[in-house]
């Protein structure tokens, strides 16, 4: 339902339902072009059966030579068809409009003018007699598959205006069986309500205002459908982006459930978690011999490659912070695999700044050290804020233990430092020996007065 003046469109349905911002919105302009070419299309797939079928009734119903005419207009509609799947995009459109004329006007052609090359006597008059203004129907149907609702206004007064002005053309058409019309009104003097349908000269006006009338009354009850399709299509847009901006914070395999779920997240509720706090040492120092331009892309690059590495290890990204992160394994839903991941997302994530360390080095610019601290047990999930804003929070304990514990890996020269209790969750000692973890013993963690048992994964040397 996307094309000639639809971006307009439905920029006003947006103003007065609130619906997503059409011009910043990429995944609606993306439904829009691929809405518009699956129904042009799908019309002139259409039209193709249509008008393959009516050269065939012709050829039925009249098996002579000169049907050839009509065929040859027949392939004249398929060409303009064909032409308006090449033309046709999102936005506004005069090719796709100069089309749609020419596609009316040699309806139109074909309806009134008398076939040249039929050497039997006829008239332009006796073209109205057989009552195929119907035939406009067909490329009615057509534009509603390929056309926004909007289209179909022109689409109505292009049509009207033509067999309207085909019908006063005709009337002010000399009369080629003048003598057989005589020859009727002299037999029907006295009848003339009869006379006016029956005599070959005469075009009554009656039959083609009730045409063009129920003409436009389908019409608009075809385009206010088309009207109600485009604000469902700029909803689901708004549902792509919607889920699009779940994709920032969950791995694609939590995406899908999330969007698949009436509840996703359901109520309030505590539950075993792991929560990783990731930060840049020295950040501050950094940032002042850089420029603000430098920062952010750094910023950018960083918290690129950390989303990427919780991601791949299962993880949900709560929250940027800065020059940090903090990052959950277990929400929305809990596996065995939780803790683990966490540590597997801590190795990934030095793995990948010790690869763009190297190509930092190798540009001139300083290497970048990493710290994160881990922490596993219950936390409370739920919504926190108001009823015109709600975020997702996890909140409890073991999240500010996660932070402390990441802010000491400074004191302890460590890049690493979780807690026991993750270290036990994730499978013991172990894990611990494959991830190069060493026990540290208890630690006391500012704001709290029972100390935390940790383990550490020594600093690493940072190429100079």
């Amino acid at each position: 339902m996307a094309e000639t003046n639809l971006i307009d469109g439905l920029r006003q349905i947006r103003r007065r339902d609130d619906l997503p911002d059409i011009e910043n919105n990429k995944f609606l302009y993306e439904a829009l072009d691929q809405n518009k070419r699956e129904g042009l299309m799908l019309s002139v797939r259409a039209r193709t059966i249509s008008l393959l079928i009516i050269g065939a009734f012709l050829i039925y119903l009249s098996p002579h030579w000169y049907v050839l005419y009509y065929e040859a207009l027949i392939v004249g509609f398929l060409l303009i068809g064909w032409a308006q799947v090449k033309i046709g995009r999102v936005e506004r459109s005069r090719a796709e409009l100069l089309l749609i004329l020419l596609d009316l006007a040699l309806m139109t052609i074909v309806l009134v003018l008398p076939n040249p090359w039929d050497p039997r006597p006829w008239s332009v008059a006796m073209q109205f007699k057989f009552g195929n203004f119907p035939y406009f129907f067909i490329l009615l149907a057509g534009a509603t598959l390929a056309y926004s609702w909007r289209t179909l206004l022109p689409f109505t007064v292009f049509a009207v205006v033509l067999w309207i002005g085909a019908y006063f053309w005709a009337i002010n058409q000399p009369d080629s069986i003048a003598d057989l019309s005589e020859k009727v009104r002299q037999a029907l003097e006295g009848n003339a309500n009869i006379l006016k349908f029956v005599d070959p000269g005469s075009i009554p006006l009656e039959p083609r205002i009730q045409e063009v009338l129920i003409f436009a009354i389908v019409a608009g009850i075809l385009g206010m459908n088309g009207w109600r399709t485009s604000r469902l299509l700029v909803r689901q847009a708004g549902v792509a982006r919607e889920r699009a901006n779940l994709s920032r914070h969950f791995p694609p395999n939590i995406v899908d459930t999330l969007a698949e779920s009436d509840q996703p997240l359901g109520e309030v509720r505590a539950q075993p978690v792991a929560v990783l706090f990731a930060d840049i040492v020295g950040f501050t120092k950094m940032a002042e011999a850089e420029t603000p331009e430098r920062i952010v892309e750094v910023l950018r690059q960083f918290h690129a490659r950390m989303e990427a590495c919780v991601f791949d290890n299962h993880g949900t990204l709560d929250k940027f912070l800065g020059d940090g992160l903090m990052a959950t394994f277990g929400t929305p839903v809990t596996t065995a695999e939780d803790a683990a991941n966490a540590l597997r997302c801590a190795a990934a994530m030095h793995q990948a700044m010790e690869v763009w360390n190297d190509q930092r080095v190798k540009e001139g610019a300083i290497a970048i050290r990493l710290s994160v601290g881990i922490h596993y047990g219950t936390v409370v999930l739920g919504d926190i804020g108001s009823e015109r804003r709600l975020e997702y929070a996890v909140l409890g304990d073991v999240v500010n233990v996660a932070s402390r514990l990441e802010a000491l890996t400074r004191e302890l020269n460590a890049r690493v430092v979780v807690s026991g209790e993750l270290m036990t969750a994730a499978g013991g000692a172990e894990i611990a020996r494959d991830l190069q973890f060493i026990e540290n013993g208890p630690q006391i963690i500012r704001g709290r007065d029972e100390t935390v048992k940790t383990w550490i994964q020594p600093v690493t040397p940072i190429p100079a």
